[in-house]
């Protein structure tokens, strides 16, 4: 049986002439990379950057903000003051995705990109040249309230168009597979600003405090450039070029989400929570309890969740295979049933008192998991909408979902342990919410069901 990825390679490629074929031996003239793998490359890269600048700030939530920013607060005031700046960048985001998701549905997905990663790259190199509380007062916390929002506005737009656009380029037979490399972002994100903080907290404290945590955010502008020199070459989607072709576009896509496709988006939000509540509480959360809680260095907390992201970039694409081959809507409840089981047991070892069972149950959480949920949910979420307001749609679904899990992990948290003195209680809260995904993976329409191309009215 022919593979029907091999066979749309073989039309993306450039025709070769007699004169181009005599001119040049197979060894001697390398193809020209198809405009699929250009997308997926793309999406994945520009997630990179973006998932990168937007963990730092939430590392750095944990480890210095507090100080730097609201040090006339007693120390519990002041981390949960700074985990509620941390949020509003979640906050921001279903923002973000409406705005980019209405462009992203009437003019295109590239240009969306394009102009999310500028957003994000220029909001956090002017995180690190905040002055702090003690040069300006409150206005610092002010600024840095502000430029998050911003951030969150940016990723907003960007998570939403970088799976479409790897989901669009793809087989129908890959949706899962596709759509789960540009996952592989955030992960990387998360390795690569968890290992800058990791070496800057081995920095004296009073260096680290005075310049050390600006320094991930400056270096951002290196990444911000690498994802606009990949990003040039990159085509539009193909289901958006077919659907503008045919004027197929929805005038005003957010009103034909709410007004048609209700039930669809309610669904994805409810499906998204889980995963995003719990991956915020272990790299957001965690850092700060596990620090001052449980007694651990903040380098080995940070090592623990490393641990687990570099994992994720093993299982996101072989779950995201595997979930193509079982069925992705299926997979996806399975995994939320898996990761209502495993919830209670994994934060139980990471209260126990030991670096190594906190190490592996993060890298189990973080690295299998939330994965499960993760990888798959690309393709199945996009399935979900029409073209004419798939951006808005998947944007809209998994930022409000975001805002509301993952933005209020951090709080939600620390006011559970405070109650109840251990990790348990946020163990159960975050295994109903797998429960929910569960019962609304169930209701959603599989992969394969997905209209391919929207009539005039969206449908």
């Amino acid at each position: 049986m022919n593979d029907p990825l091999s066979a749309l390679d073989r039309l993306d490629a450039p025709p070769l002439t007699s004169a181009s074929a005599s001119a040049s031996s197979p060894a001697l003239a390398p193809r020209a990379l198809s405009p699929r793998y250009k997308a997926v490359l793309s999406a994945t890269a520009g997630s990179i950057i973006e998932g990168f600048d937007f963990i730092a700030y939430g590392t750095a939530a944990a480890l210095v903000f507090n100080r730097q920013f609201f040090p006339n607060l007693d120390p519990t005031s002041a981390t949960l003051a700074s985990f509620g700046a941390f949020a509003t960048g979640l906050f921001a985001r279903p923002l973000g995705a409406m705005l980019f998701g209405h462009f992203g549905d009437r003019l295109g997905r590239k240009s969306m990109l394009t102009l999310s990663l500028f957003l994000m790259g220029l909001s956090t190199i002017a995180i690190g040249l905040i002055p702090n509380y003690a040069q300006i007062g409150v206005g610092s916390a002010v600024l840095l309230v502000v430029l998050r929002i911003l951030q969150g506005v940016a990723l907003g737009g960007e998570m939403g168009g970088a799976v479409l656009m790897a989901v669009e380029h793809a087989p129908a037979s890959r949706a899962g597979l596709f759509g789960s490399l540009p996952q592989i972002g955030p992960p990387i994100g998360l390795l690569l600003s968890t290992f800058a903080f990791s070496l800057l907290t081995r920095l004296p404290e009073a260096a680290f405090q005075s310049w050390g945590w600006r320094v991930p955010f400056l270096a951002s502008v290196v990444l911000v450039l690498l994802g606009a020199f990949v990003r040039r070459s990159v085509g539009e989607s193909p289901a958006f070029e077919k659907a503008a072709r045919a004027r197929q576009t929805a005038e005003v896509p957010l009103w034909q989400l709410l007004s048609r496709h209700k039930k669809a988006l309610l669904l994805a939000i409810g499906a998204k929570l889980p995963e995003v509540t719990l991956y915020y509480v272990l790299t957001v959360f965690l850092v700060a309890y596990a620090s001052t809680r449980l007694g651990f260095g903040r380098a080995a907390v940070l090592q623990a969740v490393m641990l687990g992201a570099a994992l994720q970039i093993v299982t996101l694409p072989l779950f995201g295979y595997l979930a193509d081959r079982i069925g992705v809507r299926r997979f996806y409840g399975g995994g939320a049933l898996v990761m209502a089981v495993c919830v209670v047991p994994l934060l139980r070892w990471i209260d126990g008192g030991s670096l190594v069972a906190l190490q592996v149950a993060v890298a189990i959480a973080l690295g299998i998991n939330y994965p499960l949920l993760f990888a798959p949910q690309s393709a199945l979420f996009a399935a979900q909408f029409p073209v004419a307001v798939r951006f808005s749609g998947i944007s809209i679904g998994i930022q409000f979902a975001a805002a509301l899990g993952g933005g209020l992990a951090p709080i939600v948290a620390t006011a559970l342990v405070t109650r109840f003195h251990s990790l348990q209680a946020i163990a159960l809260y975050v295994g109903a919410l797998a429960l929910l995904a569960a019962l609304c993976a169930r209701l959603m329409q599989n992969v394969r069901a997905a209209p391919a191309a929207p009539n005039a009215q969206g449908e």
